[in-house]
């Protein structure tokens, strides 16, 4: 029977739901983010009430001491849900990479926790020394209150990634028919639209990276000038707005547009390969000294991401007017009720069956 693209019914928010493996996939990532939030909330929660009232005397490293553990909680919890976000956005458009990319970023979760044991460790004895907990809690109270949550979470994690993987590979199966019917067996066109949909999986994964880089440095990092201070936190939005340029000019394939965005990917790179010089310079260490490894963690894994996205604009560019915009964008004139409210949005979007191509 013939199916046109103008005739399909609007893709719901839970439709994905109705594949199989699409519900295990999510199952685990959101079983994953309930218990992850909920322990690192508990560790949150039982630091901020082991607490002095008044802490008005700590000297500036002592506070920025201070702020380390409750910035990392909350970028693990922002971690948890972020992946559950993309989950949920990759199983809606089904995109594999994006899949493969989560495992990844999973991998990278499950590293990440293991470092946080003895970053806060550590912290908590630093903390203890300058008097900053009430009488009743001291060093071993709150790390023997924190210690069992902090070592089951890694083990937790890595659990859901190896079953995110298997998940990931029945997944990988099921979407491959999905496009094979939606863009045919044309080997040029299906890789034209793999690079186009590992590129908008990076522009995600790039914003988690570099807000949990800025994040760190915005609330921890000492010795800022207010320029710089200032600079840093209007550079959020500025990304916000670069990524989702990049995403719309590719899927238009406007190559003026697209240089622009990698002249700004350059920019990028350059930023955080000065950052990660300035956080080992003599002159500078000691302001980065409360989260110089997780600083340079972050750093690195974004000067990778930006690299690579760069490489892939560039294989996007070299694709343009080869009739993939064809299947990204909706023709002029359509019913606006048929229309996706995430047209225009960064996501992967299904390319549009044609009128001729029919399956029995």
């Amino acid at each position: 029977m013939a199916s046109n693209a103008a005739s399909r019914p609007k893709k719901g928010v839970f439709d994905f739901l109705e594949s199989r493996w699409a519900k295990i996939f999510f199952s685990i990532v959101a079983l994953q983010a309930i218990i992850g939030v909920t322990f690192e909330a508990y560790i949150f929660g039982k630091f901020q009430g082991s607490l002095k009232d008044d802490t008005s005397s700590l000297s500036v490293d002592e506070e920025a001491q201070m702020l380390t553990i409750p910035t990392f909680l909350a970028l693990f919890i922002f971690g948890f849900l972020y992946v559950l976000f993309l989950t949920w956005d990759a199983l809606r458009w089904k995109n594999t990479i994006q899949i493969i990319g989560l495992c990844i970023a999973n991998l990278a979760l499950f590293i990440y926790t293991i470092l946080q044991i003895d970053q806060i460790d550590s912290s908590i004895e630093r903390l203890n020394n300058a008097d900053i907990f009430r009488p009743d809690e001291a060093h071993d109270a709150v790390w023997n209150a924190c210690a069992p949550f902090l070592y089951t979470i890694p083990p937790v994690i890595g659990v859901f990634t190896i079953a995110m993987s298997v998940c990931a590979w029945q997944l990988y199966q099921e979407f491959a028919w999905d496009i094979l019917k939606q863009i045919g067996a044309d080997y040029r066109m299906k890789k034209r639209f793999l690079h186009y949909q590992i590129f908008i999986a990076l522009l995600k994964f790039d914003f988690f990276f570099f807000l949990g880089f800025t994040i760190q440095f915005l609330v921890v990092v000492t010795g800022k000038t207010d320029i710089e201070l200032g600079l840093t936190a209007a550079a959020i939005p500025v990304t916000i707005v670069i990524l989702l340029c990049a995403a719309f000019f590719t899927q238009r394939e406007n190559r003026i547009g697209m240089g622009a965005v990698i002249l700004l990917f350059f920019g990028g790179l350059a930023y955080f390969l000065f950052k990660l010089v300035r956080i080992y310079s003599v002159a500078r260490r000691e302001h980065y000294k409360a989260v110089k490894r997780s600083l340079t963690a972050f750093a690195v894994m974004t000067i990778v991401l930006i690299i690579i996205t760069i490489a892939n604009a560039f294989l996007c560019m070299s694709n343009f007017n080869k009739g993939l915009k064809t299947h990204l964008v909706k023709p002029k004139g359509r019913d606006p009720e048929k229309d996706d409210m995430n047209s225009f949005q960064m996501t992967d979007q299904k390319p549009q069956l044609v009128a001729r191509m029919t399956i029995d």
